[in-house]
């Protein structure tokens, strides 16, 4: 059922609109600017039925506030008779409509009507695009795969409300990346967006880069620093590898979080900031908090939403794509002819474990396509270790599909070993022997098992 959001000051007017709209949608009240926009972060509204004039922050003043927080959600303005002229002027700062008290109450309904239905046209029109255009982009990331898919869904329902995120995920996998498009996605997209990577700076050092310091407030205290809360004022503070926090600075970052003020490393009073916190980490936070590591209040505060991005391997059929994305960018910054991979080495690509997730493949492209003069790159091209693990890991499925047996298998391994020591040492068999740790004998014995032999003898 759509949502409508009645923000009005009188009691009256809430339980008449409630009453009046609650077999057309679910209506929700508030009385004041900022009961509103604690409501819109629980749940963004399809409808916004918005008093001109209320206490505190009026209607006009809240109207820009909306437009940020609900992009897309129509607004109508409440209004006195007397007060006609200004809620026309609301309608240029972006309200769609106003409806006059006391209420004419069919035309109220058409109206409600009419804008949900309009609404709900849109929404279904943007679903309907995405899922026609097999959308495989959100912000830089690529992917359409079905867990991909899921996530970029996860992110569109998130990115509007000011709900604290923490992202989950292996290293590698892009989760800076997703709280970008939460950030870009959401009513702070014209705020900074702020990394803070707790993983890389010392402990001694991380409460000064968190919350800022007075000058003398220690030894190297030269100058006033603000911190990366001050320095995401109106915008989002991306917490990457929250789990590495040590206790000690977990214990006032809590307080921040409920406080919403910081107070600077020698500085005599709290300061309040405006931030929206979206975390990440690679840890079993869960246990973290089994083990006595990590405060159970502060994960709940950071763990309002949870989003997990998936590892590379779950997603096989976004290689292509990557792969692409990459080397288009190459040939791009270098100026340079566009490559492509050969059939053996898509299958390296796509028999590989990718521990390293997808930052190891962008590296493993960049690398190959940097360094070879070729125009079709091969397996030879790729990094050696990513090689060898994929053809172990081609040799352990098809055992397991039951397409070799156990003793091919290890046969062929021992082949292919045995024919790169020997390309390796130019085929010279004492020099080839002594990196594989057996005798020149039994080298020999092996070479002629399996008919191994330089190209072009007999």
């Amino acid at each position: 059922m759509a949502r409508v959001l009645v923000v009005d000051d009188e009691p009256g007017v809430q339980e008449s609109l409630r009453m009046l709209l609650k077999e057309q949608c679910e209506v929700v009240t508030a009385g004041n600017a900022e009961a509103a926009l604690a409501a819109i972060d629980e749940a963004p509204p399809d409808l916004v039925l918005l008093d001109l004039v209320m206490p505190g922050r009026n209607g006009l003043d809240l109207l820009p506030d909306l437009g940020e927080r609900t992009p897309g959600v129509p607004v109508v303005m409440l209004t006195a008779t007397k007060t006609v002229a200004t809620a026309v002027e609301a309608m240029k700062r972006g309200a769609v409509d106003y409806v006059t008290k006391p209420f004419e109450v069919d035309a109220l309904r058409i109206k409600v009507r009419r804008l949900l239905e309009q609404r709900a046209l849109e929404r279904e029109f943007e679903r309907l695009r995405d899922e026609v255009s097999g959308r495989s982009r959100l912000g830089d990331m690529i992917g359409r795969s079905a867990p991909m898919q899921e996530l970029f869904r996860a992110i569109e329902r998130v990115a509007p409300s000011r709900a604290s995120v923490l992202i989950r995920g292996e290293s590698g996998t892009g989760k800076e990346l997703v709280a970008r498009a939460i950030h870009e996605r959401g009513p702070r997209r014209d705020g900074p967006f702020v990394a803070v990577s707790c993983a890389a700076i010392p402990e001694t050092l991380l409460e000064s880069e968190l919350f800022g310091h007075e000058r003398g407030a220690f030894t190297d205290a030269r100058e006033q620093r603000l911190g990366k809360f001050e320095s995401a004022s109106r915008g989002t503070l991306f917490l990457d590898e929250v789990g590495e926090i040590a206790p000690p600075v977990q214990a006032k970052l809590l307080r921040v979080l409920q406080e919403r003020a910081i107070e600077r490393l020698g500085g005599s009073g709290p300061i309040a900031v405006d931030v929206r916190i979206v975390a990440a980490t690679n840890r079993d936070l869960e246990a973290s908090i089994e083990a006595g590591s990590f405060r159970a209040d502060l994960y709940y505060r950071i763990n309002v939403v949870s989003l997990e991005v998936p590892p590379l391997r779950a997603r096989r059929e976004d290689i292509p794509l990557l792969v692409e994305h990459v080397l288009e960018r190459v040939a791009r910054e270098a100026g340079g002819r566009s490559r492509r991979l050969s059939p053996a080495a898509w299958e390296v690509l796509q028999s590989y474990a990718w521990p390293g997730n997808v930052r190891e493949l962008e590296n493993a492209i960049e690398r190959a396509a940097t360094l070879s003069d070729s125009e079709v790159l091969e397996p030879r091209d790729l990094p050696e270790a990513l090689v060898e693990a994929s053809r172990v890991a081609t040799l352990q499925n098809e055992v397991r599909a039951g397409q070799l047996s156990f003793d091919d298998a290890v046969g062929r391994f021992e082949c292919e070993l045995l024919r790169e020591a020997l390309e390796a040492a130019d085929w010279n068999q004492t020099r080839a022997a002594a990196r594989l740790g057996i005798t020149r004998r039994q080298l020999k014995l092996k070479m002629d098992r399996y008919g191994l032999a330089p190209s072009g003898t007999d």
